[in-house]
């Protein structure tokens, strides 16, 4: 039976159909990374289900994505621990990778009813991320160095950001960071090409992104140790394990065999050279 979920606040229709027949539907949020997960979810599955795999791709962010899970919209989608962690579960951030995993599969099992999946192999942590001729220049390495030359610096940065408990307030609190003004909340596809044209100074990029060597832009150590882990998790809704065994058993031959140097070439090859995402997952898919 069709049912429709109105996702009040951002505007968003969500029609899903829910049944025992329906195809198996993949998500992703609405960046690189997240596109090339979804794709490798999509077509790693599609050589194991009985069901063909649905595509719905740019789910916008995280809280549209774990809404659409929960409506039945989609069935997998690819959640980091430390943001389910603090942006949907609202925990305070932790640094032990065993305990944030094992503490989002615990929570998400309990409250929404849904499975956490063994990590895919990478950590794609928040990331500080600058022009390296400026850090050159400034003798920049950490976050803590940052801070010293901060009323000089201009923040760019994404629109969760600014709200997560893992974002932005936490981060000038623990380590006392002031800019030269307000942090400019952008696109996250838009970050770095700011950063190329001299908008800002500094940008909450990820530890996978794949432009940011090709850049010549470098990672500022956190050196204080803010962002908690961000392990890659599948997330899955537990009716569409029961009824698909062979995507559970599909899902445990992935767990842990992709790295983040493969991540970084893949977002690479969409964002440095522009292939096609589909094109570049399926060249992986016939490595791995």
């Amino acid at each position: 039976m069709d049912r429709r979920v109105f996702l009040s606040g951002l505007g968003l229709l969500l029609v899903g159909c829910v049944s025992k027949t329906r195809n198996v539907s993949i998500g992703s949020k609405n960046f690189t990374e997240q596109l090339v997960l979804g794709e490798l979810l999509a077509q790693y599955l599609g050589r194991f289900s009985t069901k063909p795999i649905d595509k719905r791709f740019y789910l916008a962010g995280t809280y549209i994505c774990h809404q659409a899970l929960l409506a039945g919209r989609i069935d997998m989608y690819v959640e980091y621990t430390g943001t389910a962690l603090v942006a949907i579960l609202k925990e305070p951030p932790s640094s032990d990778h065993a305990k944030v995993f094992i503490d989002v599969k615990d929570f998400y099992s309990r409250k929404f009813g849904l499975e956490v999946l063994p990590s895919l192999g990478f950590d794609n942590t928040f990331a500080m991320v600058m022009r390296g001729s400026d850090a050159r220049r400034l003798r920049l390495k950490t976050l803590s160095d940052a801070a010293a030359i901060g009323p000089q610096l201009r923040l760019g940065v994404g629109y969760e950001f600014i709200e997560r408990q893992d974002g932005y307030k936490g981060l000038v609190s623990k380590y006392g960071l002031k800019f030269a003004e307000a942090p400019r909340v952008m696109d996250l596809g838009l970050l770095y090409r700011a950063l190329q044209n001299n908008q800002v100074d500094l940008v909450a990029g990820s530890n996978t992104d794949g432009l940011i060597a090709a850049l010549d832009f470098v990672v500022l150590e956190d050196d204080l140790h803010y962002f908690p882990p961000y392990d890659a998790v599948p997330i899955v809704r537990r009716e569409m394990l029961q009824q698909h065994p062979e995507i559970a058993d599909a899902m445990q031959r992935l767990s842990g065999r992709v790295k983040a140097e493969d991540m970084r070439r893949l977002n690479y090859a969409v964002d440095g050279e522009k292939k096609d995402a589909a094109l570049v997952v399926k060249e992986f898919l016939a490595r791995l």
